[in-house]
């Protein structure tokens, strides 16, 4: 962990990479920020003891660039960047939609680029980041942005051509858990338990659900069957799940996901 890293943008992402980082061993000294705001500039020195610089002196003294800005920031941030990127700066995108092509045209030839998609979960340690090569990646860049991510919880290497559909799948996948919780937590209402009652009973579930299948190795189906007894509760709710054309639903809505973000990477935002 002898580089210097700059985070570009510091938001709720980039300060959970931040703070990732610094627990997972990296020194405050080797790590700069960049911000808009000099009492955010402050606030971080403060919390993580990390010097804020500008875009420009980020570009000239780090080793690795986290480009963490929002996607329509992302053509003037490269734009401060481009006169001082050198080729071989290794530049990581944190931004939805923005491909490595778009990045690699505007700086200079040769830049190793690598695209990232990480999920809010990211802010418990719990993220999954899945990782891409730009053009002129090596696997080297790609393990210096798995040791960053890592540190705030699993990476998953794929082709740039799979990152749409995985933004579908995990980018966007903690807001389709949300949505079902929310919407047991009204069930659990209407059949006459209190808000807080149904809201803990739900998570705690989805808490132990999730746990199961990280750790058992068990396919969902044989774990789902564990819990559908023959004429019991789970095989009614089920049946009217897919009545209802649940599973029909999720893949077309998860379909949807990967065309808007395959609009996003195209420019027609």
């Amino acid at each position: 962990m002898t580089q210097t890293v700059a985070v570009l943008g510091t938001g709720k992402i980039g300060e959970a990479l931040l703070s990732g980082m610094i627990r997972a061993g990296w020194r405050p000294a080797d790590l700069l920020v960049t911000t808009r705001r000099g009492d955010r500039a402050r606030e971080l020195h403060t919390r993580y003891g990390v010097e804020s610089v500008t875009n420009a002196e980020a570009a000239k003294n780090a080793d690795v660039l986290i480009l963490a800005v929002k996607p329509q920031d992302m053509g003037k941030l490269l734009d401060e960047l481009a006169p001082h990127v050198t080729a071989g700066r290794l530049v990581i995108s944190a931004a939805a939609g923005i491909t490595t092509a778009f990045i690699e045209d505007r700086l200079t030839p040769g830049t190793p680029v690598v695209r990232v998609m990480p999920n809010t979960p990211v802010l418990v340690d719990e993220g999954m980041s899945v990782i891409s090569a730009g053009s002129h990646a090596t696997g080297a860049h790609l393990a210096t942005a798995e040791e960053i991510f890592g540190g705030v919880g699993k990476t998953l290497r794929v082709p740039e051509s799979q990152q749409d559909a995985a933004t579908a799948l995990s980018g966007s996948g903690p807001a389709y858990f949300y949505f079902l919780v929310e919407a047991m937590t009204d069930a659990g209402i209407l059949l006459g338990l209190p808000r807080a009652q149904a809201h803990d009973l739900i998570v705690q579930a989805a808490i132990g659900a999730a746990v199961m299948l990280r750790d058992s190795g068990e396919h969902p189906v044989k774990l789902r069957e564990a819990v559908t007894s023959p004429a019991g509760t789970t095989i009614s709710a089920i049946r009217e799940l897919e009545n209802h054309g649940v599973r029909a639903a999720l893949i077309a809505a998860l379909e949807a996901a990967r065309d808007r973000s395959r609009e996003l990477a195209s420019g027609n935002g």
